[in-house]
């Protein structure tokens, strides 16, 4: 493989001597490039979209298997998707390398174990109605790369996300999504564009599935857990411009039956 354009040399020098409008305005005009790249895979994204559907629609679970980063943004957007949209937890699970630990502190090696995580999906019994998302700026970290080729020999789907071209995560996933966003704007920190990148394909990933799996109706997350007050005055304005019923009507519905859907459902019944 040659050289990753994730650890190229930043397109700007001398940093610290930038002032910070410029340092701003620079990290900017970097991110804008972001979007652009994507684009340029929508139609990989939009494949995936589809096959995860068809799998989670006949029970078949959602795992994000990642490092540092990359791990820290698979479970965020798995842990977001119970309360926004109602799926019950354990249908979208996020593992990170070194475990609950790393999510706040990073965890010395544990990437470099190539074995652990395919450990790490086997201790949900792991199979072949499951979907597998590594994630790997790099494309080669070791514990994403050694459980895709033991999800391949498996014959479970998985599908790779990366912002380098031709890497082993490629080379081990069924469908890999390379998002090439170039150079950082600090050598080397892809927590930056790298990291923008995977956050907006998970959520273009994660939002059009729940979409097609039912859970939004028109542009409104029917199924959100209400969890606290926002959410729950949230889902009564939701009653209320749906119904066409007053905020005292839609209060008492929605404490009734729980949820926007089963509130709806139940008023036009």
């Amino acid at each position: 493989m040659s050289e990753k354009v994730t650890e190229k040399e930043s397109n700007y020098a001398q940093l610290e001597t930038m002032s910070v409008y410029d340092l701003l305005t620079s990290i900017n005009r970097e991110d804008k490039s972001v979007p652009e790249a994507i684009e340029k895979v929508i139609h990989r994204i939009e494949t995936v979209v589809i096959l995860i559907t068809e799998k989670m629609r006949t029970g078949g679970r959602l795992f994000y298997l990642g490092a540092g980063t990359s791990g820290r943004l698979g479970i965020v957007d798995a842990s977001e998707l119970p309360p926004t949209y109602g799926i019950e937890h354990g249908r979208v699970i996020g593992l990170i390398a070194g475990g609950d630990t790393a999510i706040r502190r990073a965890v010395e090696f544990a990437e470099d174990d190539p074995e652990q995580g395919w450990k790490d999906l086997e201790n949900f019994q792991i199979n072949g109605s499951d979907v597998v998302i590594g994630i790997a700026a790099s494309g080669t970290t070791p514990y994403v790369v050694g459980a895709m080729k033991k999800c391949k020999e498996n014959n479970i789907l998985c599908i790779g996300i990366t912002c380098n071209q031709g890497t082993p995560i490629a080379t081990h996933a069924h469908y890999p999504i390379e998002i090439i966003v170039g150079p950082e704007f600090v050598t080397g920190s892809t927590r930056m564009k790298a990291g923008t990148a995977q956050k907006l394909v998970l959520n273009m990933i994660s939002t059009s599935v729940m979409i097609q799996l039912g859970h939004v109706i028109g542009n409104r997350m029917v199924d959100m857990q209400l969890s606290n007050g926002k959410l729950i005055s949230r889902g009564t304005h939701m009653l209320m411009k749906e119904l066409s019923i007053s905020a005292v009507e839609a209060g008492e519905l929605l404490s009734k039956h729980g949820s926007v859907r089963k509130a709806m459902d139940a008023f036009k019944k």
